[in-house]
């Protein structure tokens, strides 16, 4: 059974009104509390778990926010295939550094530049593996933490953020924070923030046309024919 560390941990819930997803805040959590806890819920892929040096917090996503996720994430595999790019997709996979006492799950990320160095990998060895070049945010609800800050400590270099509206480019500067770009580093010749208009309303198109024609849109940038 895990000992709990001192000060005892505290829990802080999140008042809001009713919303889309749920999160509430558990303070004074050690690495290795946290390390256990994440295992306990390992298989809730709808739970995602943000630890920040003894702060952990717990958030639901919503169907809005799964479907946003999948859908940019199928827009990035797109523009990947059309352009012939080697790229490792790594889904909301677990990233943790206990020397930072941090550990976190993106929406989406893809390894594009350092593609190589982790195609045969299975497991993410901070002390030798790349964090990857391109992270996907759905901003549907706010965290309590400052995940940016947490995703700079860990260099992720590239963040794409949707709020269902827009779709925002931030890279990672050389003092470790993170700014707004026009253009991806990913993928520098497609202009990436025009994906959002291709997020129809509810119901309005479907799944596989939305991506047919983001593929028809980069064809017609790269004058390829269709």
């Amino acid at each position: 059974m895990t000992t709990l560390s001192h000060p005892p941990i505290s829990i802080a819930p999140t008042p809001a009104p009713a919303r889309e997803e749920q999160q509430f805040v558990v303070r004074n959590v050690s690495w290795g509390e946290y390390i256990k806890i994440g295992e306990l819920f390992a298989d809730r892929p709808a739970l995602r778990i943000t630890y920040d040096r003894g702060t952990l917090e717990f958030m639901s996503t919503s169907p809005r926010h799964e479907r946003y996720k999948r859908w940019l994430g199928r827009f990035v595999e797109t523009i990947a295939e059309e352009l012939k790019l080697r790229i490792v997709p790594g889904g909301s996979m677990t990233f943790q550094r206990e020397d930072l006492e941090r550990g976190f799950e993106l929406d989406d990320c893809f390894w594009i530049a350092n593609e190589a160095a982790v195609r045969e990998k299975l497991t993410w060895e901070p002390d030798k593996d790349p964090s990857p070049d391109l992270g996907l945010e759905m901003e549907v609800s706010r965290s309590a933490l400052n995940r940016m800050a947490i995703f700079a400590a860990f260099r992720v270099p590239e963040l794409w953020c949707y709020d269902g509206t827009e779709l925002r480019i931030y890279l990672l500067q050389p003092d470790g924070t993170y700014r707004l770009s026009e253009r991806s580093l990913a993928f520098p010749t497609i202009p990436v923030k025009e994906l959002a208009r291709f997020f129809p309303p509810a119901g309005s198109s479907d799944f596989l046309t939305a991506v047919a024609a983001v593929r028809e849109w980069i064809r017609t940038l790269l004058n390829k024919p269709s």
